[in-house]
């Protein structure tokens, strides 16, 4: 059994793609560009809200002036309804409350912005303790920098061997690379399995169920 499992967010406990991705359409409009379909937003999502951004704008129009206001349209938006449409996956929640009933340390390690991480992680999970939650903040890499996974091993008090590192994309499949620990793919994110296969990651898992019985 695992000590420590670190989770990613978007894709792998919630379903956020209706919400970030209508939050930048609604972006993308005040700024006089042609929005774009929901879901491209699997593809755009989890590498940051700048590159989102970077790749929902026409070509040619990622400068950083026009990319400063779109993130100001964003986050107005986004802070109000970021929790519409957002959902967790399937047996999430009695996952958490498992692992913690179990004993096993919990942090999340996510591209999210950081007061967007903390607000919607204690809207969906208030009964669970994340130690720590950490997202993207200015003067700090994101990922697939292995930093916020070693930050959340600091922050367990395991070694890497203890640990798993659990997302949906291939920027989590790196990351857990880069960090050097036991990486799991989920496939009812925003990615494809052959696209976590990729990587070879230490396990892919179609369920909650089954990443339930990998950790225990």
């Amino acid at each position: 059994m695992k000590k420590s499992v670190i989770f990613d967010l978007d894709g792998t406990l919630l379903d956020t793609v209706e919400d970030l991705g209508h939050a930048t359409n609604h972006a993308l409009k005040g700024c006089g560009f042609p929005e774009r379909p929901v879901p491209d937003y699997y593809r755009l999502a989890g590498r940051g809200i700048m590159n989102m951004f970077r790749g929902a704008v026409p070509d040619g129009r990622a400068d950083e002036e026009t990319l400063a206001r779109i993130k100001g349209l964003f986050l107005a938006w986004y802070d109000v309804h970021m929790c519409d449409r957002t959902h967790p996956y399937p047996d999430i929640p009695e996952l958490l409350r498992t692992l913690m009933a179990r004993g096993i340390h919990i942090s999340l390690a996510s591209n999210k912005y950081q007061a967007g991480a903390e607000k919607i992680v204690t809207h969906f999970f208030p009964d669970i303790l994340f130690d720590p939650v950490l997202g993207q903040r200015d003067g700090f890499p994101i990922k697939p920098d292995p930093a916020i996974v070693d930050r959340c091993i600091t922050a367990a008090g395991v070694t890497k061997d203890e640990v798993l590192y659990v997302g949906d994309s291939d920027v989590d499949m790196q990351t857990g690379l880069n960090a050097g620990v036991n990486t799991v793919g989920v496939t009812w994110g925003f990615r494809s399995r052959a696209e976590l296969e990729t990587f070879h990651p230490f396990a892919i898992v179609d369920t909650a169920s089954d990443l339930a019985r990998l950790i225990l």
